[in-house]
């Protein structure tokens, strides 16, 4: 009867580490296969973002531009404003200039 106890402990001791070893290749195999799925399904997804990405920059950079050209013309227009205002000044002061002129006469 010893011997078949001894049997009996190495087949369990056997059969769990095989057990063990099988769960592992499978958790193995199914990592790799999952991984090959996402790299497959999502490679595509992340090329199109990124293509999208580099129009989005060159938006922004064409956007930028138009900022700059139109900051300029608004600086164009403020300098403009500043002499408008600068002769609206001088012209008050000839209005001033030639009403004081008619009173004293």
């Amino acid at each position: 009867m010893n011997p078949l106890f001894i049997l009996l402990a190495q087949s369990v001791t056997g059969s769990i580490i095989e057990i063990v070893l099988l769960l592992l290749v499978a958790g193995l195999i199914g990592y790799f296969t999952a991984w090959y799925y996402a790299k497959s399904v999502y490679t595509p997804i992340i090329k199109g973002l990124e293509e999208e990405k580099t129009e989005l920059n060159r938006q922004i950079s064409g956007l930028k531009d138009d900022i700059d050209k139109l900051n300029g013309a608004v600086d164009k227009l403020n300098e403009k404003i500043v002499k408008l205002e600068k002769e609206i000044a001088e012209k008050d002061k000839e209005i001033k200039q030639v009403k004081d002129s008619t009173k004293k006469k």
